[in-house]
């Protein structure tokens, strides 16, 4: 009997892990919410030091590295001449290697000035990750769950001294590499730090590299990366306005890789809508680009 009610003890102790005392719940004591994790520091990662060798990390290993794995298609990039920064880079999401595509794509000037906003409980949960993402891509931890406005002063101040930031509005990737709705921060930064937006097309790189993966799929896949013509906010625009003007931009720089520029602006077909089977997305997200010719008149490549 002894032995019993020993071992029936030892199993309600188990359920109580969580330290629970066994009083009623209206005499439990009050406990505060834990304090939020320390946010972890990348201003080391921004000085002259940190900037140079991230440059060659980029320029010798990163873009080797991902034009071997995958056939990028550049355009756009004549958008940039006139622009005396700083800016803010916009682009879809769908796969982990939207930045790295992007980032290598810029002009060598632009690269070395240009940071990356990543969430900051995927990039940021473990010292390791941090380190190596702000060491590469000059990584800034966002925190995607905040509701308040402080989560931007850091990438405000960032703006402020002379920074681009590639901010990604969907906020996660795509799960099925089509365009999702865009959160207002981005536009709201803009309106506040009053610097223009250069939208991004993406297309193709959830094929190469669809969420879920650790590595491109096997076989070269062609990606596009073209540049829009930078936004800039319009007198009596809201953040709303602005947010929804940036998507339309994005779309269409996505569109125009597999359509005319008219077909590009014009009403989706049906086929595009929202209650169209996944499957469908997928292959419409990843359908081959035709690649163009380079133009002879290309500005930037005596940079390339």
């Amino acid at each position: 009997m002894a032995a019993g009610q020993a071992r029936l003890r030892d199993v309600a102790r188990g359920w109580r892990w969580g330290g629970r005392p066994l009083v009623p719940a209206s005499a439990e004591a009050h406990r505060p919410p834990p304090e939020p994790a320390s946010e972890f520091s990348t201003a080391w990662a921004r000085t002259p030091l940190a900037v140079g060798v991230r440059a060659a990390v980029q320029a010798a290993g990163l873009k080797p590295l991902v034009w071997s794995e995958v056939s990028p298609q550049v355009r756009g990039l004549d958008n940039l001449v006139g622009l005396d920064g700083p800016v803010i880079f916009t682009a879809n999401h769908s796969s982990h290697l939207d930045a790295p595509l992007i980032l290598c794509s810029l002009p060598p000037a632009w690269r070395r000035r240009t940071l990356v906003t990543a969430a900051a409980d995927y990039f940021f949960d473990a010292w390791w990750r941090a380190t190596g993402t702000a060491l590469a891509f000059g990584t800034v931890p966002l925190d995607r769950r905040a509701t308040t406005a402080s989560s931007s002063s850091t990438p405000r101040e960032l703006l402020d001294t002379g920074w681009n930031l590639l901010i990604f509005p969907e906020g996660t990737r795509s799960p099925d590499g089509q365009l999702g709705s865009f959160k207002s921060g981005t536009a709201r930064l803009a309106m506040t730090a009053g610097v223009p937006v250069v939208p991004i097309g993406l297309r193709g790189a959830y094929s190469a590299m669809p969420r879920g993966r650790g590595w491109p799929v096997p076989g070269r896949r062609p990606v596009s990366v073209r540049f829009g013509a930078p936004l800039k906010l319009r007198p009596d625009e809201n953040a709303k306005q602005l947010t929804d003007r940036i998507r339309l931009s994005v779309s269409r720089l996505c569109a125009e890789d597999s359509s005319t520029w008219w077909e590009s602006i014009s009403t989706p077909p049906a086929a595009a809508s929202e209650d169209i089977a996944r499957w469908r997305r997928v292959w419409a997200a990843g359908a081959p680009v035709e690649h163009e010719a380079p133009l002879a008149t290309d500005p930037w490549a005596s940079e390339r």
